[in-house]
C-alpha cells in the first residue's frame, strides 16, 4: 500500500451510515486504498448527501483545520478554513475568496438502505 494520496474512489464503498453525519453537517472520511490514501468529506441534506475530495482549489490543502469543520456557522456554506474560500454546498462552486470561477472535486456519494457508500 501507499502512502501517496489519490482523489477518487472505487464505487461500493459503504463509508458508513447517514446517521452517523448529523443533518445539516459534515463528516470527514479517510480511505486507505491500494493506490493511497483518500481524503473527502460529505454533507447531509436530510436524506441525502453531497461529497467533496477535501483539496481546495486554491492550494491544494484539505479545507478543514478542525476536524469536520468544513461548513460555515450558518451551515449554508462549505468553506475553506485557511483562507476563507466560501463554496455553494449544492456543486461546489466558489462563491467567494480567492478562487474565482473555480470548484470543489466532487466525490460521487450515495445514500443506499440507510448507508452512505461511494458511487
Amino acid at each position: 500500500m501507499s502512502d501517496a494520496r489519490v482523489f477518487a474512489t472505487p464505487a461500493g464503498v459503504k463509508l458508513g451510515a447517514l446517521t452517523d453525519v448529523a443533518d445539516g453537517r459534515a463528516r470527514n472520511y479517510v480511505l486507505q486504498l491500494r493506490a493511497g490514501r483518500f481524503h473527502g468529506f460529505v454533507v447531509r441534506r436530510g436524506e441525502t448527501v453531497v461529497g467533496y475530495v477535501d483539496r481546495c482549489p486554491h492550494m491544494g490543502l484539505p479545507l478543514a483545520q478542525t476536524l469536520d469543520a468544513y461548513l460555515t456557522p450558518d451551515g449554508n456554506a462549505i468553506t475553506c478554513s485557511w483562507h476563507a474560500a466560501l463554496f455553494r454546498i449544492d456543486d461546489g462552486k466558489c462563491l467567494g475568496g480567492p478562487c474565482p470561477g473555480q470548484s470543489l472535486t466532487p466525490w460521487p456519494v450515495t445514500v443506499d438502505n440507510g448507508a452512505i457508500i461511494t458511487a
